[in-house]
């Protein structure tokens, strides 16, 4: 019995002892497993939240790019020697676009602030500063008044009759400055959907020519001259329409310039004749 006993407290002590050591072993395994699966977790989430950030940042370099080898692809598709010529005439149109701009922007002036001046100085008769101050300013609208002020100033022009027909006759020289140059933007204007046109006609013969080769009406045989034809026509007809806006505005620039200029020459005969130079 006291063999017994012995041997069963030495079993115990022996499972009792080892219990604790085992316990803390699973615990340092389940702790190791929560921590890396924590890890995997946030891992995970970092993932998540930084995806759609790089997706965003290389989403728009690819659309970028796509964009400009779409326009590029579409330029070759639509036979580069036409697209050539119908960037040409968008090149060449828009220059002449610009141009007018500019010009008809520095020939705008404050016209009742310069007739106010302008009558000031004729009622203190000085006409000489009169001249001055017209040459010293820009635009249509005081080269009118510059020829009237000198016609003024003469001793053998000063009459209201040659007075008035030089002013019409400078109005006019005036208003064909403004308008110099519209007819080349008219011109292609005219050229760009033409070439388009053009273009759209040598597509429809490649596709039977094509159709020819092939000996069959099929749709991959046609698609493409049609695709030649439609690209053309649609580059053609934008181009056209863009200088078609820039022509409009052009011309309502215009036509505040010559309601000016007319404003002004009624303005100019009514000082001249008020003036004690000119003859009645």
């Amino acid at each position: 019995m006291k063999k017994y006993f012995a041997i069963v407290a030495m079993v115990a002590a022996c499972t009792f002892g080892m219990t604790p050591s085992v316990m803390a072993q699973d615990e340092v395994a389940d702790a190791a497993a929560e921590q890396v699966d924590s890890a995997a977790v946030d891992s995970a989430a970092i993932d998540s939240v930084e995806a759609p950030a790089v997706e965003e940042t290389v989403a728009p370099q690819e659309e970028e790019q796509g964009l400009h080898k779409t326009l590029k692809t579409k330029f070759i598709e639509g036979n580069a020697g036409f697209m050539s010529l119908v960037a040409i005439a968008l090149v060449l149109g828009l220059a002449f676009c610009i141009e007018r701009v500019i010009y008809l922007s520095l020939a705008q002036v404050n016209t009742r602030k310069f007739l106010e001046a302008l009558r000031g100085k004729v009622e203190a008769n000085k006409i000489d500063e009169a001249i001055d101050y017209c040459a010293g300013t820009r635009g249509p609208v005081a080269q009118i008044s510059k020829k009237a002020m000198q016609c003024l100033a003469s001793e053998d022009q000063n009459d209201i009759a040659t007075i008035e027909r030089t002013i019409n006759t400078e109005a006019e020289v005036q208003g064909a400055y403004l308008e110099e140059n519209c007819s080349w933007i008219t011109l292609f204007i005219a050229m760009a959907p033409s070439l388009g046109f053009l273009g759209t006609v040598i597509g429809m013969v490649q596709a039977f020519d094509d159709i020819e080769r092939a000996g069959d009406i099929s749709p991959t045989v046609v698609a493409g001259g049609m695709k030649v034809a439609l690209i053309t026509t649609i580059f053609g007809i934008i181009v056209a329409l863009v200088l078609q806006v820039f022509y409009n505005y052009i011309l309502s620039r215009i036509e505040a310039l010559n309601s000016n200029m007319e404003e002004t020459a009624m303005s100019l005969l009514d000082m001249c004749v008020k003036s004690p130079k000119c003859k009645k």
